[in-house]
């Protein structure tokens, strides 16, 4: 796919993002005005690059355009520090899917290896903030990067990461509740 194939009235900064994806997993399964996106690129579930960017000030201002998502569940407990370690890192409980937004695929390795080593208890919040900041300095000094170089941890199939949550309405409770509603619309004002 060339860098034409971008639609043209994407700003330069998620024009040149996007051609990266493109040079490393080729021709996005879906595209549209506003986004493109593969499936199953490499270890990643789905890779999306989208027209809209958005400034990001850690660990150095950047901006953030590709996002890459694994299967992966994390505990409700854990999801707070997760978003102070990075806003960029996006925890979705029920689908069972952990997504990092930055401008390339190799920084979001990073910030999954970091989140696995959140969850697991390897590093605490600030630790992991402390690393991705030396990692992000050494890939400039062109020293050995082992958190961008890929996925430190194998994603799980999604039937063992996603959370349905527990209910809390039993079938009863929302019949009662219709029938309410309907002898409230019934009833003269």
């Amino acid at each position: 796919m060339p860098e034409s194939s971008i639609p043209s009235d994407w700003p330069e900064e998620s024009r040149e993002a996007a051609q990266q994806v493109i040079d490393e997993f080729g021709k996005p399964d879906e595209a549209t005005p506003t986004q493109l996106v593969w499936h199953d690129a490499g270890s990643w579930k789905r890779i999306i690059a989208t027209k809209a960017f958005y400034e990001h000030n850690f660990p150095a201002p950047h901006i953030d355009c590709v996002e890459s998502v694994v299967n992966y569940r994390v505990a409700p407990e854990k999801v707070s520090t997760i978003a102070h370690f990075d806003g960029s890192v996006v925890v979705d409980r029920t689908a069972g899917e952990v997504s990092a937004r930055c401008h390339d695929v190799q920084a979001n390795a990073l910030a999954l290896n970091l989140v696995h080593d959140i969850v697991t208890g390897e590093r605490d919040m600030q630790e992991a903030r402390d690393y991705y900041a030396q990692e992000f300095l050494n890939a400039r000094r062109g020293q050995p990067t082992p958190y961008m170089d890929g996925l430190q941890f194998a994603p799980e199939p999604h039937e063992e990461t996603a959370d349905p949550d527990e209910r809390a309405l039993s079938d009863d409770d929302l019949d009662q509740a219709v029938a309410e509603g309907e002898q409230r619309d019934g009833a003269a004002p």
